[in-house]
């Protein structure tokens, strides 16, 4: 039996966040939702599978991951197959998660990621364009 394990909520949270970035789009691959710019993955939700640990993975600045993991392992680890190249992991099970720190850290993934000319959009709060290919979208999320 195929269960999801994360909490139908925080995936709905997780896709308000990051779907109010400018030009993101929601993909599911490998079995799991991975949120992305111009078809680059900034974010994706992993571990929905019987037994799987719900977790987040993104892209960390420079120190980010090494800091956080450190400071925090039973919230932040080191992802696999993307870890050495700076992603870093975040628990969803357990206690609620800090959505304003999950929402710093899923802006910061996209700023690294997104072409210069949308991380500028996104400084100025420029509308966002609409999707193409039915992936899914959703409203900006309130300030």
């Amino acid at each position: 039996m195929n269960t999801l394990t994360v909490r139908p909520s925080r995936l709905a949270r997780l896709r308000v966040i990051c779907l109010a970035l400018p030009e993101a789009t929601e993909k599911l691959a490998w079995g799991d939702p991975t949120f992305r710019v111009r078809d680059k993955i900034f974010a994706m939700q992993k571990g929905n599978y019987e037994g799987g640990r719900p977790s987040l993975w993104l892209k960390g600045a420079d120190g980010a991951q090494a800091m956080l993991v450190e400071a925090e392992p039973k919230r932040f680890f080191v992802p696999p197959y993307v870890g050495n190249k700076g992603w870093l992991g975040i628990y969803l099970d357990g206690t609620e998660p800090n959505w304003g720190m999950i929402r710093d850290l899923i802006v910061q993934s996209y700023q690294l990621i997104a072409p210069k000319r949308l991380v500028a959009a996104l400084a100025e709060g420029a509308p966002q364009k609409a999707s193409s290919k039915g992936e899914r979208r959703a409203p900006r999320a309130p300030k």
